[in-house]
């Protein structure tokens, strides 16, 4: 839908394609895609982009252990997080991948741009190297003598000779940057990246020596290094909308006419980014100080959610077992039924716990016993009672001003809260007015009550469109058709 409303911009982070993808990666995209979609309900021309991150070290490991060539092992596992956009119904513009030949041409230019200001220069460096982050870090990183975020994994002492990128140069630009309130949600987010900045943040290492592994983007101008996997996948954000240093540069796609998306989205757009909050000092700092080398505008809003965890808060891992994979759970409950419990469920912004227990008991009480009974009922009170579907008037096609603003403040969750108070809201009412009964003693004031009824689960409809798109259109066709249901929205699970 075309609008003369500012553009709006929004990606996720792209994960590593060395893993099934996980309830986490879920959580990002099923945020993103309810952004995605609400802007869109406003008019907004929208450009939504997700994808994968397919260079880097433990990439090529993990290929070699499958004795399989890397591109081919790329492909085979890129192609599970493709077949997401259908598992949960996303409504992402663009698939991004770091092997496709436009973003390396993208990365490779955007080198150049950061060399020419004199921000590359090249140095030996010794330091502890985490093969999951990717990244040197340091011992104050350390948890038990291992990486917090990889505590099986042994850092590594890697002494080689390296490019680095110059961030330190930009410290008060990022300061500057950071000062803005809502440049990063939520606002203790904000301070964990200014503190970053201020007291340890550091030039870092942005090539490999192709000597230990040859699995990244050429260098420019160098064959014995590739691009530190970070390096590269930063660019997807502006590659995805087909930048390539050379403009106008249009990407090319099915659906896609020749527009320069990338002038239109970063330039002129509004610019959103979602990612967990293992994230900050990565988008928040290192990318946005190279975009600033790049004479690029920087990102206008970050949004960080927690962690998802097992039972007792324990974060989720394979070695543990306790890996709960969102493709089993659509399977066996719906897309919509997941939807509901990540964006209302697990709070936006801190960890929360994902057992089946608490998923089965929330979508039996929310969804099944809540929504669906409400839906079954109103329409069967509609299809017994009215001559003809309810006409639905302009205002019950009006997004609700509370929701609304839950949603521009990215607290999906309290946007929820509010829909699902009006769900229970409806029900009070029919418990209390009895239609069921009216319309038996008097015809007339029965139907018109009903009709009230039918008006006022359109509207919880059009909330629902953003979270629930399928259940949304399902209930919207059901109120245009003046049908119940064949069969309920949710089947309640024993």
């Amino acid at each position: 839908m075309s609008s003369n409303k500012k553009s709006f911009y929004i990606t996720t982070t792209i994960p590593y394609v060395n893993a099934e993808p996980h309830i986490g990666f879920a959580l990002e995209l099923a945020q993103s895609d309810a952004i995605a979609r609400y802007q869109r309900l406003l008019g907004r021309d929208v450009f939504f982009s997700t994808g994968t991150d397919e260079h880097g070290q433990k990439i090529w490991e993990a290929s070699q252990k499958e004795g399989k060539d890397t591109q081919d092992y790329v492909d085979k596992y890129a192609q599970n997080y493709l077949d997401l956009k259908k598992t949960l119904n996303l409504s992402n513009d663009n698939f991004i991948r770091t092997t496709d030949p436009l973003h390396t041409k993208a990365v490779q230019e955007f080198w150049r741009l950061c060399e020419a200001k004199g921000d590359i220069y090249k140095k030996k460096y010794k330091g502890l190297y985490c093969v999951g982050c990717e990244k040197f870090i340091t011992k104050k990183d350390l948890v038990n003598g291992k990486c917090e975020f990889h505590p099986t994994l042994t850092p590594q002492v890697v002494e080689e000779e390296n490019y680095f990128f110059r961030l330190s140069k930009y410290k008060e630009k990022l300061l500057e940057y950071l000062s803005t309130e809502k440049v990063i949600i939520p606002e203790w987010r904000r301070k964990e990246a200014m503190d970053f900045v201020e007291n340890d943040m550091e030039d870092f290492s942005i090539s490999r020596n192709k000597t230990r592994f040859s699995w990244g983007v050429p260098i420019p101008g160098d064959e014995n290094q590739v691009m530190y996997v970070w390096f590269d996948a930063f660019v997807n954000y502006i590659s995805t909308l087909g930048w390539s240093g050379v403009s106008p540069s249009p990407l090319q796609g099915e659906g896609r006419d020749e527009v320069n998306d990338f002038e239109k989205f970063w330039m002129k757009g509004e610019k959103v980014q979602t990612a967990g909050k293992d994230m900050v000092k990565f988008q928040s700092v290192m990318w946005q100080g190279m975009l600033m080398s790049a004479g690029l505008p920087t990102t206008d809003t970050i949004v960080y959610h927690g962690f998802i965890t097992g039972e007792g808060g324990i974060k989720m891992s394979k070695s543990i077992g306790n890996v709960i994979n969102p493709v089993e759970i659509v399977k066996e409950y719906g897309t919509d039924a997941l939807r509901y419990f990540l964006l209302r469920e697990i709070s936006p912004f801190e960890d929360s716990p994902f057992t089946m227990e608490r998923f089965k008991d929330a979508y039996n009480a929310n969804l099944a016993n809540g929504l669906g009974n409400l839906v079954s009922r109103v329409m069967k009170m509609a299809e017994d009672n009215l001559e003809a579907p309810v006409i639905i008037e302009d205002k019950n096609l009006k997004f609700d001003t509370m929701v609304s603003s839950q949603i521009q403040s990215f607290d999906l969750k309290l946007g929820m809260d509010i829909v699902w108070g009006n769900i229970s809201e409806i029900d009070e009412f029919i418990q209390r007015l009895e239609p069921f009964k009216l319309v038996k003693t008097d015809p007339e004031k029965g139907k018109e009550l009903i009709q009230k009824f039918v008006k006022m689960l359109f509207n919880v409809s059009v909330q629902l469109a953003p979270f629930l798109p399928e259940t949304s259109e399902k209930i919207q066709k059901l109120i245009k058709e003046n049908k119940k249901p064949k069969e309920p929205l949710f089947l309640r699970k024993d």
